[in-house]
């Protein structure tokens, strides 16, 4: 049997689910997870989920040499993709930024016959240095978070996906340890109940304040 045949009955076997349940594809982009204090802890809390595959593209990809058609298969059988990282110089570390380059082709995920995430959720679940007052037109950034968001809006919707309200958490770094489980235990809770909250209309996820 052909290779690529294999790989899809082997992906299609991963997402074989019971039919209350959806798919989710959680796209892990942190250039050092195992020094995270906050992104680790979020995948630890939701990786034993059946619906939820972690894929690690610092694991997977530690030469930036990405697997077109691996990827491609794993975003074909996900009904959402979780793009999960720190905020970095206001974007995304720079590994997934080669990933979208890549997987993101025309005539795959846009473009004439580029229907392949057609209808699929994105949802960005991020966490930032900065506190929430540094987000604001009086602090560093001089803007509001959502200022930053139309590139990743504008991929969602070229692509024909539903855009999700992110789910972030601000000042990482300094949010307590109470702050830091509340956040964990919110996202698995979300990842289990998934799709009822994404389709209700839109509003901002919940925030966990930082110390």
């Amino acid at each position: 049997m052909h290779t690529s045949v294999i790989r899809r009955l082997m992906l299609s076997l991963i997402f074989l689910l019971p039919m209350t349940l959806k798919s989710i594809l959680l796209i892990c982009a942190h250039p050092a997870l195992h020094r995270s204090r906050v992104n680790r802890r979020m995948i630890e809390a939701v990786s034993d989920l059946p619906h939820v595959r972690v894929h690690d593209l610092y694991e997977t990809y530690p030469d930036f040499h990405i697997n077109l058609r691996h990827e491609q298969a794993l975003l074909e059988h996900a009904d959402l993709v979780i793009f999960q990282h720190p905020i970095q110089w206001y974007s995304m570390p720079a590994l997934l930024k080669e990933w979208m380059d890549v997987v993101l082709e025309y005539g795959w995920a846009y473009g004439k016959d580029g229907t392949a995430l057609r209808g699929k959720d994105y949802w960005l679940a991020a966490t930032t240095g900065g506190n929430s007052h540094d987000y604001s037109t009086d602090g560093t950034h001089g803007h509001s978070f959502e200022a930053f968001l139309p590139p990743l809006q504008q991929t969602a919707n070229l692509c024909g996906m539903n855009w999700v309200p992110p789910f972030l958490l601000f000042g990482a770094l300094q949010v307590d340890e109470v702050g830091v489980k509340a956040h964990c235990q919110r996202y698995r809770e979300l990842l289990q109940t998934y799709p009822d909250w994404a389709k209700l209309p839109t509003t901002p996820m919940p925030e966990i304040k930082e110390a």
